[in-house]
């Protein structure tokens, strides 16, 4: 967040100085850490735990791994139809999934929904389109933009993306509640239903395609050429990482989306 404040002080200062900063942060601790680090920057600020209580004005908000610590929904196949997935307790109470008697609406499944083996795992996630619909609304409503980047998958599909990471290492989603992050991919096609239902323009692409047309081949040159080689390869390293096929430039995915008054790109 420094970086973008530094970005915006150089490159549009008018636009820094008339700005508010707004950042949306349920944890406490989080936020008094941020206001520590972020308050030496010359903008004002400004902190909120949802973006319910932001001001109804012009929005331009960027959430960078917002949507997959939203909670989802899972269904299992099962016999004919389609059960939510549910946590109990085992014999020695311990945690463990388990076929619940929810069903789902067969309209709401991907189209291959239909051809799923048995066991197999369909996510839903209306907390997420909930949020979708809150800030697109504000922005149908009050004008601004919206980017997002975050893992995910452009198309809806089949699988269970459900995991846990704990201490920076991939975890057992139920062997330690409360002490883990939970995260799954975000289905992108159902974000971006929900925004042009609110009448937004949107567009969605991988992190690569986005960075690279953004800049960052020209932006890396112009580094590397007043770096030393150990630099440049650090540089280069950067640059595959961020948007190589093989790396992160096809995992992540990224959102756009404004009013229909104006162009996306």
């Amino acid at each position: 967040m420094q970086d973008l404040l530094r970005t915006f002080l150089r490159l549009d200062p008018a636009f820094a100085g008339g700005a508010t900063f707004a950042m949306i942060e349920a944890s406490p601790r989080l936020t008094e850490i941020q206001q520590r680090t972020l308050t030496r920057q010359p903008v004002r600020l400004d902190w909120h735990e949802s973006v319910e209580t932001l001001p109804k004005a012009p929005l331009f908000i960027v959430g960078n791994e917002l949507f997959d610590a939203v909670p989802i929904r899972q269904f299992v196949r099962s016999g004919a139809g389609w059960r939510e997935r549910m946590i109990g307790l085992d014999d020695d109470d311990g945690l463990r999934f388990f076929a619940g008697a929810g069903s789902v609406d067969p309209s709401l499944l991907p189209d291959d929904a239909e051809d799923a083996p048995q066991g197999a795992i369909v996510e839903l996630a209306p907390a997420r389109a909930a949020l979708m619909g809150t800030i697109a609304e504000r922005i149908a409503g009050h004008g601004g933009a919206g980017l997002f980047i975050d893992y995910g998958h452009l198309r809806p599909g089949i699988g269970d993306t459900l995991q846990a990471l704990r201490k920076h290492d991939h975890d057992n989603v139920l062997a330690n509640p409360g002490e883990a992050d939970l995260t799954a991919h975000v289905d992108f096609a159902a974000l971006a239903a929900t925004a042009r239902a609110h009448g937004l323009d949107v567009e969605t692409t991988t992190q690569g395609d986005f960075l690279l047309g953004m800049g960052l081949l020209e932006r890396a040159g112009s580094l590397g050429a007043k770096a030393d080689g150990k630099s440049r390869q650090a540089i280069s390293d950067a640059v595959e990482r961020l948007a190589g096929p093989d790396a992160m430039g096809e995992l992540f995915k990224v959102l756009k989306m404004l009013p229909k008054a104006g162009p996306v790109s």
